[in-house]
């Protein structure tokens, strides 16, 4: 039997037993779950392990020899303990965008190459903020994908999107712009601000709230973050024909060399080792975010409301006016996604509630991450969730684990 450890509030329960399944019957190595309602922490666990003991930690760079069952010896998951979320690293990066919005900063509806001059080469004068955030830059895919090294540089990335024609006339389509979005938020910020999109974060939103969460790991925090390496997932319910049948038609894009799926997320090639702390300490907006699932938890609180002193850090007030959270999560794209294969909807930086992304209810927003983690806001609930996992499944918007953990918490919610 997994122990799990940490805390419910009373009536959420059933959380804790989706957890537990999680890491007993849905192949989970090692992970932790956390929900903010107005503010105050109401779930609060963790389970499992932190790494593996010898042999089987995946290098995530497509090299390793295969999978280990779910649990084993390994260092226990801690209350402390980290991982990286990939691409739920993108809300919050989309995050450092609209409270510079809300500071007079920046311009949603002004051209990219208004801050950003070389941008504006091959066809792109008329991309615009809204299009980075929105996935409707045309800007998807590297015609020579960048190596490992490039890609964690810093000039490198820009360079080449600089150079880019758009595969797409801007603004006309939408297509998931999985690992592009590094570069296209990073270097925005940067020309506009002088400093780094995740010096940005770390300086004006994770030090004041007091959150565990970082685009760019600093070297004293390395012991806390855990190691990922894929599992399996379990098959899908006799019931799910056509959630099958969708899949295989994103896994036959994903084989496709050709295809705008295979293409996006294979903008580095060869695939980057996420256990390496060269690609830790490097602030990728897409995808290399690391965080605790009671930080992520507490960043989506604080986008939304109030947020309560917890963990010796002060209470907050909300980060977003009104009109930021208004403007955040109003639809920009929707329908079928011409990376993602499936139709998808996204507001300004984060997805929105789908049939291929459910969340908790129709007006939440979040991001999740491909392999398994997603954070989230549902300002009409007044909720913020976070899960965090280490054990990597063939998933991209709707991982089981995950969708098990929003069950528990509705049902909960609805009490």
């Amino acid at each position: 039997m997994v122990d799990v450890q940490g805390a419910v509030a009373d009536g959420f329960e059933p959380v804790r037993e989706a957890f537990a399944r999680n890491l007993t019957e849905r192949g989970d190595p090692g992970a932790a779950v956390a929900v903010h309602v107005d503010g105050r922490r109401v779930v609060d666990l963790w389970g499992g392990t932190r790494n593996d003991s010898a042999g089987g930690a995946r290098a995530t760079d497509g090299t390793t020899a295969g999978t280990q069952p779910a649990h084993g010896a390994g260092d226990p998951w801690q209350a402390g303990t980290a991982t990286v979320v990939r691409s739920a690293t993108k809300g919050v990066a989309a995050t450092v965008l609209h409270l510079l919005h809300q500071r007079g900063r920046l311009d949603l509806d002004a051209p990219v190459g208004t801050y950003w001059p070389e941008f504006k080469a091959h066809g792109k004068e008329g991309v615009l903020v809204r299009h980075l955030l929105s996935h409707r830059a045309g800007l998807p895919v590297l015609d020579t994908p960048l190596t490992p090294a490039e890609a964690l540089d810093g000039v490198s990335g820009p360079a080449a999107l600089a150079a880019q024609r758009p595969v797409w006339e801007p603004g006309t389509a939408h297509g998931y712009h999985a690992q592009t979005y590094s570069w296209l938020l990073g270097e925005l910020v940067m020309r506009m601000t002088g400093r780094s999109i995740g010096r940005w974060f770390a300086e004006e939103i994770a030090r004041p709230l007091g959150l565990d969460l970082w685009m760019g790991l600093p070297d004293g925090e390395r012991h806390r973050v855990a190691t990922l390496r894929d599992v399996t997932a379990p098959p899908p319910p006799a019931a799910a024909g056509l959630r099958v049948r969708a899949k295989n038609t994103v896994l036959d894009a994903y084989r496709d060399p050709d295809s705008l799926t295979r293409r996006a997320f294979g903008a580095i090639d060869p695939l980057p080792d996420e256990n390496d702390p060269a690609y830790r300490a490097a602030e990728l907006a897409a995808s290399g975010g690391i965080a605790t699932a009671r930080s992520l938890s507490r960043f989506y609180a604080a986008l939304i409301g109030h947020v309560e002193a917890e963990d010796e850090h002060p209470a907050a007030r909300s980060l977003f006016t009104a009109a930021t959270l208004t403007q955040a999560r109003s639809q920009e794209s929707h329908g079928p996604d011409r990376v993602l294969v499936v139709g998808t909807r996204f507001g300004l930086g984060y997805m929105l509630h789908s049939p291929s992304s459910p969340m908790l209810g129709t007006g939440s927003f979040g991001h999740p991450g491909r392999g398994g983690s997603l954070a989230l806001a549902d300002p009409e609930s007044g909720t913020a969730f976070a899960y965090v996992t280490r054990g990597t499944q063939p998933s991209v918007t709707s991982d089981p684990r995950a969708q098990a953990l929003l069950r528990a918490v509705k049902s909960c919610l609805r009490g």
